[in-house]
C-alpha cells in the first residue's frame, strides 16, 4: 500500500505536466492559423478569405494567397486578409513580401495580440504604430 501511495503523487504530477504542455504546445499552433472575416467584411471578400483558410488548411498556401489577394482588392483594408496574405507568403518563404502585410495588418488593428505575436511577425520585430496624440502605440517610446 505504501508504494501506491507513493507513486500516486508523482503520477499525478507527471499526467499534470504532459496535460499543460499539450495545451501550451496547441495553443502556440493556433496562433499561426489564418483569420476568420469579422462582422461586417464585405460579402465577396468575405467569401475569399473563407476559400483562402480552406486552402491554407490544405497547405495550399498559393492557393490561399490568391484568394486573400482578391480580398483585399475587394477591401484593401482587411487586417484579416493582410494578416492571412502574411502568414500564406510566410509559409512559402517569401519572407520579404509577407513582411508588408503583417505590418499592414498590424496597422489596421494595433492591439490584436493574434496579429501582433504570431511567431512569423515576431520575426520581423514589433511594429510601431501611432496613436492620436503622437506617441507610439500610447507608451510614450517605451516598451513594456
Amino acid at each position: 500500500m505504501s508504494k501506491w501511495i507513493l507513486g500516486t503523487p508523482f503520477f499525478l504530477c507527471m499526467l499534470f505536466m504532459v496535460i499543460i504542455g499539450g495545451c501550451a504546445g496547441q495553443s502556440s499552433q493556433q496562433k499561426d492559423q489564418p483569420l476568420e472575416p469579422q462582422i461586417g467584411t464585405d460579402a465577396e471578400a468575405a467569401a475569399y478569405i473563407l476559400e483562402g483558410n480552406h486552402f491554407f488548411t490544405g497547405k495550399r498556401y498559393r492557393d490561399a494567397a490568391t484568394k486573400y489577394e482578391a480580398a483585399i482588392k475587394v477591401q484593401s483594408t482587411l487586417r484579416e486578409a493582410h494578416y492571412n496574405l502574411g502568414l500564406a507568403l510566410y509559409r512559402q518563404s517569401l519572407y520579404a513580401e509577407a513582411r508588408p502585410h503583417f505590418k499592414e495588418a498590424a496597422q489596421l488593428e494595433p492591439f490584436n495580440q493574434v496579429i501582433r505575436n504570431a511567431p512569423p511577425f515576431r520575426k520581423y520585430g514589433t511594429v510601431e504604430t501611432k496613436t492620436d496624440d503622437g506617441s507610439l502605440d500610447g507608451h510614450y517610446g517605451h516598451q513594456h
